[in-house]
């Protein structure tokens, strides 16, 4: 069996051969797993034994964009490099739209169908490995982080208050790259569009479900009817840090298929499973925060185990860290999660 046909299967919640995996990681990892494989040209994720291979394209792009201290995005923002003892993470520094009397009209949107190298690199993915591999386009911070990495956080989530005007404006505004660019991939032959905004705490949403309901649900569900009009087969996905659980069924509701990362310092993946899993398929569930970093080979050996055990049955669940894998965890841990998959990842 193919891992096309093995993601698809499980999509479908049948069960397949195995529980598909996939991972992906920060660059200082990646960096290591290629020197360790002299692996340079190719996806080392499938090297690794990945059934999934993943473009990135739009605000994901910006995150490592440049080694410079700091630089500046197509999309005006400003960001900073932050060094710390096991490597580095970039985080926003100014916001172009920043100003409380800010002109959504000056934003200047990078053009979907002008990026050439995600549209190479999708290209070349499906090219390469379309037979096999299932191929993913994605375009997170779609929506709601594009909008609040332009405006600023605080002020933006205070905009969805007390100016519906401008929120819509700037809403409408960002949402035109993932929209173009999601049917880009679509004509490419990827396998599924993957969206996603984070909208949660690891406590509760970051706003009322009533709000994503207004601004967010209606817009993702537009997106996703022009996604199905181009392709009635293409398969989405949702990622959204956090305990997002409030919105789950709105997300059902407007046709998502894969949730991802079902982060479980947030909330419960046993309970997510049993409360949603006939009707969406998992992507994600190992904790990246204490587990895969500070957790022994064998704690990530049992809770590999557990997650299988928990989230296969029926099919609905790709075994995968929820986010990437970080730069403080131990090629041991990476290759622990890997080698539990093999043992315990057959139906």
């Amino acid at each position: 069996m193919t891992s096309k046909e093995r993601v698809q299967m499980t999509i479908d919640h049948k069960e397949a051969d195995r529980v598909p995996i996939c991972a992906t990681y920060v660059p200082e990892i990646d960096k290591q797993l290629r020197d360790r494989y002299q692996c340079y040209n190719d996806d080392v994720g499938v090297l690794l034994g990945n059934d999934m291979v993943k473009i990135a394209s739009g605000l994901e792009n910006s995150f490592y964009l440049s080694d410079e201290p700091e630089y500046v995005d197509p999309y005006g923002i400003t960001w900073k490099n932050v060094y710390n003892s096991t490597g580095h993470y970039t985080e926003i520094y100014d916001h172009p739209l920043r100003a409380e009397d800010a002109d959504v009209s000056v934003v200047k949107m990078p053009d979907a169908n002008k990026d050439e190298k995600v549209l190479k690199a999708v290209k070349e993915a499906v090219e390469k490995y379309g037979k096999e591999k299932w191929i993913i386009g994605s375009c997170q911070c779609s929506i709601f982080e594009a909008a609040w990495y332009m405006r600023g956080i605080e002020q933006f989530l205070m905009d969805m208050i007390v100016d519906e005007d401008f929120t819509n404006e700037l809403l409408d505004t960002v949402m035109t790259y993932p929209l173009q660019m999601g049917l880009n991939f679509i004509d490419a032959g990827v396998d599924m569009v993957w969206l996603g905004d984070d909208v949660a705490t690891q406590i509760d949403m970051l706003f009322s479900p009533e709000l994503f309901r207004k601004y967010l649900k209606p817009r993702y569900a537009m997106i996703f009817e022009a996604y199905r009009k181009r392709n009635p087969n293409i398969k989405l996905c949702y990622h959204s840090c956090g305990n997002l659980e409030k919105v789950i069924p709105d997300l059902i509701d407007i046709g998502l298929d894969v949730l991802n990362p079902i982060q479980p310092s947030a909330m419960d993946v046993a309970h997510i499973k049993k409360t949603y899993g006939d009707k969406l398929t998992l992507y994600g569930g190992l904790d990246v925060q204490k587990v895969l970093p500070f957790g022994t080979a064998q704690d990530v050996r049992d809770e590999v185990k557990r997650l299988i055990q928990i989230c296969a049955p029926g099919g609905g669940y790709i075994l995968s860290p929820a986010h990437h894998i970080q730069s403080d965890t131990s090629m041991e841990n990476v290759d622990a999660f890997y080698e539990a998959w093999r043992e315990f990842g057959s139906y």
